[in-house]
C-alpha cells in the first residue's frame, strides 16, 4: 500500500484556498499544487472540468511496478479532492528541455477544449502537446496588459497562441501585429481572436521569424505603444534564420524591441530560464524594473518560474 497521505492533505489544503480564490478571479485554469512535498515533486493545474500532471525528473531510480502504484495513488489521491475523474487526468513528464523539444508534439489527436480567465476565453489543449497553449504563470501580465492597452498599438513577439493580443485587444489597443513563425500557433492563435470576437482587420497575425521581423519592421518605421516579448530560452527550430539562445540574445532583441517603442511605451521582456541574468548594459540605456514578484501568480509556490522586466526610454 502507498502512502500518499502528505500530498493529499496538502492538495486538499491548497485546494479549499485556491478555489475560492480562482471563483472570486473568475479564474477556471490554476495551478494546485506546485512541488509543495519533496517525495511528491508534481505540479497540478486544473482546466475546467480537466486536470494536468507534470512529473518533473528528479533523477530517482524505482522500478516499473513500484512506480506505477504510486503514480496510480497519486492520480486517486488527485480524483478524491477535485472530483476529477482519473480519465481526465492528463500526466507529463517536464524535463529540462532543448531545441526544439520545448514545444513537442505528442500526438496527431487533437483534443481541444475552451476555458476563462478574467473574462477572456482560450482554446487548451492536454493531450497533444507538452505544453497546453496557455502559459498560467503569465496570468497577472496579461491582465496588466488589457488595463494599459486603449487606445494604444500592440505588438506581441513570440506570440505562442496569442493570449496577450487577446488580452490587448480586450484592453481597447487600436491596432496589434502577433508574430510567431509556427504556423500552428498562428491558426491557434486564430481561433483564440475567433474565441473573443477581436476584429482580424486591425489585429494581424504575422507569420515570421522575430529577428527578420524585428529588422524588417524598423525598415518600415514601425511604431508600437506597448509590446510584449517572451521568448523561449532556446530554440534550434530549422524554419528559424539563426539559434536562438536567450541569455546571448537578450540585448540584441531588447534593442531592437525599444527601437520599435514609442516614446512613452512600455515593452515588458519576461522568460522562464532559471539562470537568466539580465545584461547590466541594458539597465544603463533603459529605465528597467524588475517587476517578477508581481507578475507570478498567486498560485505558483515557485516564485522563481520566471523573470518579467518592465523597460521604457530614459527620460531627456
Amino acid at each position: 500500500m502507498v502512502d500518499v497521505s502528505p500530498f493529499l492533505n496538502r492538495l486538499a489544503k491548497n485546494y479549499k484556498h485556491l478555489a475560492k480564490w480562482a471563483r472570486r478571479q473568475e479564474i477556471e485554469a490554476w495551478r494546485v499544487y506546485d512541488r509543495d512535498i519533496p517525495q511528491f515533486p508534481l505540479a497540478v493545474d486544473l482546466y475546467g472540468a480537466r486536470a494536468q500532471v507534470y512529473e518533473y525528473d528528479t533523477g530517482w531510480q524505482i522500478d516499473d511496478d513500484s512506480y506505477q502504484a504510486w503514480l496510480d495513488a497519486v492520480l486517486g489521491a488527485i480524483s478524491e479532492v477535485t472530483g476529477i475523474g482519473r480519465d481526465a487526468i492528463a500526466v507529463k513528464t517536464r524535463r529540462r528541455q532543448k531545441g526544439v523539444q520545448q514545444y513537442e508534439k505528442l500526438s496527431a489527436q487533437r483534443h481541444d477544449f475552451v476555458v476563462g480567465e478574467q473574462g477572456q476565453r482560450f482554446w487548451v489543449n492536454l493531450d497533444d502537446y507538452l505544453d497546453t497553449g496557455l502559459f498560467l504563470d503569465h496570468r497577472n501580465t496579461r491582465r496588466r496588459v488589457r488595463e494599459e492597452a486603449a487606445g494604444k498599438r500592440f505588438l506581441n513577439l513570440f506570440a505562442y497562441t496569442g493570449s496577450f493580443s487577446v488580452y490587448a485587444a480586450a484592453g481597447g489597443a487600436v491596432s496589434s501585429e502577433t508574430v510567431d513563425l509556427s504556423n500552428t500557433y498562428q491558426d491557434w492563435t486564430r481561433r483564440n481572436f475567433e474565441l473573443n470576437g477581436v476584429n482580424l482587420a486591425r489585429h494581424q497575425l504575422v507569420r515570421a521569424d522575430v529577428f527578420q521581423y524585428l529588422d524588417d519592421a524598423a525598415r518600415d518605421n514601425k511604431r508600437f505603444d506597448l509590446i510584449v516579448m517572451d521568448p523561449p530560452s532556446f530554440s534550434n527550430s530549422k524554419k528559424m534564420l539563426e539559434i536562438l539562445d536567450v541569455q546571448r540574445d537578450q540585448v540584441r532583441l531588447i534593442d531592437c524591441a525599444m527601437d520599435l517603442l514609442a516614446e512613452d511605451g512600455v515593452l515588458y521582456f519576461s522568460n522562464n530560464l532559471r539562470s537568466f541574468t539580465l545584461e547590466p548594459s541594458l539597465e544603463a540605456r533603459y529605465a528597467v524594473r524588475d517587476i517578477s514578484a508581481q507578475s507570478v501568480p498567486e498560485d505558483f509556490r515557485n516564485r522563481k518560474i520566471h523573470q518579467c522586466w518592465r523597460i521604457t526610454h530614459r527620460k531627456a
